[in-house]
């Protein structure tokens, strides 16, 4: 999973996400943004920063399909990955995701940077 760590939002959902892969061990692994080489996934630090990334079958998934190949391998998500990927719900997802959720997520993280530049510089 390739997601922004530099987000409270983001960092604490998957920090639920490790307490569960690490009590199951699940072969599930975390990169944050701020973390790796995301040229190798093919990302630069803004589109990691958009959204949700996971790399499964070396294929990178982005988006609701990516939470849902998450969910779909953890115990108490797994429904969530099946309801996410119903034929009426699965449009409203990705809409909801790449229209609200996404868009704000990465308006409060070009937020913070321009406020953490300003502090620099102060």
């Amino acid at each position: 999973m390739i997601y922004n760590d530099t987000c409270p939002i983001c960092a604490r959902e998957v920090a639920q996400y490790k307490r569960l892969t690490a009590r199951h061990d699940l072969d599930i692994a975390y990169e944050g943004l701020s973390e790796g080489d995301l040229e190798r996934y093919g990302l630069s630090e803004r589109d990691a920063a958009r959204r949700l990334h996971v790399m499964k079958d070396g294929q990178r998934l982005d988006g609701v399909d990516a939470f849902a190949a998450i969910w779909e391998r953890m115990p108490g998500f797994r429904w969530l990955a099946r309801v996410v990927r119903l034929p009426l719900i699965a449009p409203l997802a990705r809409l909801l995701y790449d229209h609200v959720a996404a868009p704000a997520l990465f308006a409060l993280h070009r937020r913070r940077e321009r406020l953490g530049k300003l502090t620099r510089r102060g």
